[in-house]
């Protein structure tokens, strides 16, 4: 079972998809949940962490959701918080409901994130799809992941405030191979690991 980081007081969980982008400079300043790839994966993991802490009294007071997204707006290899996040897969319009909302279930169609440190921000679509090519046209979003708004749904479910910390791994040209998303993993986690260390004095002077 994974633990919670104490970071200035606060227990903080940090969840990442998969051990490809967890580099060594992540790995010098927490052990995250891997979720796998995918919204079911992460939907799965997450809860089940979290329903687990809770039984535990442990729940964490903020979840930090990081690790590489595409993008065709934002430059490559740059760091963004997520200020948003949104499911491009779910479409029940035919039955009155707007694009990205789930049937019966109370939530907007971009789910806000908390943004406490000072870096750039950026609005991110989930799926279960890898984009590329023309279809970053019909996304409304400035970035694209696989894990984060089920990230979200659990979190929102156990009440807990989600972060989400994305870099830029790929968006311009064609993502046809592994390689071409795992390119630039060495210096996002460098950069995520920078994002990482403004946590203790931002937390620190956070009430509550």
């Amino acid at each position: 079972m994974v633990e919670c980081e104490m970071i200035a007081g606060r227990r903080v969980l940090f969840v990442m998809a998969v051990d490809a982008e967890y580099g060594p400079h992540l790995k010098a300043r927490f052990t995250p949940l891997l979720t796998g790839v995918g919204p079911i994966e992460a939907g799965i993991a997450m809860g089940a962490t979290l329903h687990s802490l809770e039984a535990r009294e442990s729940l964490p007071d903020l979840v930090v959701s990081l690790g590489s997204a595409g993008s065709r707006r934002c430059p490559l290899g740059e760091i963004f918080q997520i200020t948003s996040v949104s499911w491009r897969d779910m479409d029940a319009t035919r039955l009155g409901f707007p694009k990205g909302v789930t049937p019966m279930v109370d939530h907007p169609v971009d789910i806000p994130l908390v943004t406490p440190l000072p870096l750039p921000l950026a609005r991110l679509s989930t799926g279960a799809n890898v984009v590329g090519g023309e279809d970053y046209a019909g996304i409304d979003a400035d970035m694209v992941d696989m894990e984060s708004f089920a990230i979200a749904r659990a979190c929102a479910r156990y009440d807990v405030p989600l972060m989400g910390l994305r870099g830029v791994s790929d968006g311009p040209g064609d993502l046809n191979h592994i390689n071409s998303w795992m390119e630039l993993l060495g210096l996002i986690d460098e950069r995520l690991a920078q994002a990482v260390d403004l946590l203790p004095g931002v937390l620190a002077c956070t009430d509550g």
